[in-house]
């Protein structure tokens, strides 16, 4: 088969990484990939929100299976115009990706159909959500409606910090249209989880656990970014959570979207918090966790094209179950100087073939380029180191004797990620 993986960055090369293992896949084309994906992939300079020139590609290049990394394309209706054209394509269509695109439409079909999530209110007025703030206190999360490359939230400690968090989305427009609609929502307390089911709509199938560390400093200090690492298993999501959140929260979900008309098919992703009341919706993304993937997939054994070639056709009743590793895994994301703020580019990378040559290690590059047959940064998140072992404390050491091997100028990284775990 031949494959096409959309988007840049450390998911996709986790996606092309585990793909490039699967008995049907003779080629992979990724667009635009990055330093490390084009090891394995052909790399396209299509950007990974030119829909009509990724069509034009696929069917040009009879590609057997289209597999999109970020949520962006996804929002464009990506899915939509490939069907349309009778390619295979993994992914929720257009409609169903609202539950990404759309914190207001998420939320408002969370409370429709009954799904735990926190108390919120809507807000397209500045003056309106200021004052809402006022009268209810702090802490409150304030959250931009629209897409925001997962920096949309702000969990605000102090009123001043949430009324600061309304003017930069609402009046600075920070995020552009995405907070032209704001949602205020109570603050929920326990721990995180990333529950990640892949699904046509009928059969559901639930991936390894995993929890994600978002904010840039060790313990949870300072700004939010897309991840800086992620485990897995996560031991707080035990079988009995699991289950309690299959049938509160995902199957509620899918049975909403169905009741709505909308036939979701690819990886739902759910941001849970682990509350004294029960697990309880944080959010929900449409596509593959990043960093989570990272350390996802290289527990997976099963055939990952199997897995996404039946969803994509409705018919993932035919996989009975996906067989995981028993060893955990643990991934520390390298991040740029200056992430998640304004950081610097094009720093050379040293130490990869080293990092890359240990036992039970896999290095997946983020935000990097080739030129002139050196490996550059160019994103805010460079690479995700993975290690592998049989215990998190065992897969942590490997991941971090692999990062201590590699250097750039600026590079920063949390030194704490899966020690929750422990």
């Amino acid at each position: 088969m031949r494959i096409l993986i959309v988007g840049s960055g450390g998911r996709e090369h986790a996606l092309a990484w585990k793909i490039f293992q699967s008995k049907l896949c003779d080629k992979i084309f990724c667009a635009p990939g990055n330093g490390g994906i084009e090891q394995i992939a052909e790399c396209l300079p299509i950007p990974a929100d030119d829909v009509s020139g990724l069509l034009d590609f696929a069917r040009k290049e009879k590609i057997d299976l289209t597999v999109v990394g970020p949520e962006r394309a996804l929002e464009l209706g990506i899915v939509d115009e490939f069907t349309k054209a009778g390619l295979k394509i993994f992914g929720p269509d257009k409609s169903a990706a609202r539950l990404e695109a759309s914190k207001v439409f998420s939320k408002e079909l969370m409370a429709k159909y009954k799904v735990p999530t926190a108390a919120f209110k809507v807000f397209d007025s500045p003056d309106a959500a200021k004052k809402y703030i006022e009268a209810h206190g702090a802490p409150c999360v304030v959250k931009a409606d629209g897409l925001a490359a997962g920096k949309g939230v702000v969990v605000a400690k102090t009123v001043d910090e949430a009324r600061a968090a309304v003017t930069a989305m609402m009046e600075d427009k920070v995020f552009g249209e995405a907070g032209k609609r704001i949602i205020v929502e109570e603050c929920l307390e326990g721990q995180e989880a990333s529950i990640l089911v892949i699904t046509d709509s009928r059969q559901v199938l639930a991936l390894a656990s995993a929890q994600d560390h978002k904010r840039i400093f060790d313990n949870d200090q300072g700004a939010n970014t897309g991840g800086m690492g992620a485990y897995s298993p996560a031991p707080v999501v035990t079988e009995s959570i699991l289950k309690t959140v299959m049938e509160k929260i995902i199957y509620p979900t899918l049975d909403g979207l169905a009741k709505e008309g909308i036939d979701y098919r690819g990886v739902l992703y759910a941001g849970i918090m682990l509350t004294k009341n029960g697990p309880q919706t944080l959010e929900f993304n449409v596509r593959f966790g990043d960093p989570e993937t990272q350390a996802i997939l290289p527990r997976l054994k099963s055939d990952l094209v199997e897995i996404m070639l039946a969803t994509a056709v409705g018919k993932l009743s035919k996989i009975k179950k996906l067989d995981w590793e028993e060893r955990a895994s643990v991934c520390v994301v390298c991040a740029a100087g200056g992430y998640p703020g304004n950081y610097e580019k094009n720093k050379e990378i040293f130490g990869l073939e080293e990092a890359q040559r240990m036992k039970d290690v896999v290095v997946f590059h983020a935000g990097t380029k080739k030129a002139a047959g050196k490996i550059l940064t160019g994103g805010g998140r460079v690479l995700g180191v993975t290690g592998l072992g049989n215990s998190i404390k065992e897969a942590i050491n490997k991941a971090y004797a692999a990062v201590d091997k590699i250097k750039f100028e600026g590079m920063q990284y949390r030194r704490d990620i899966g020690k929750k775990a422990l």
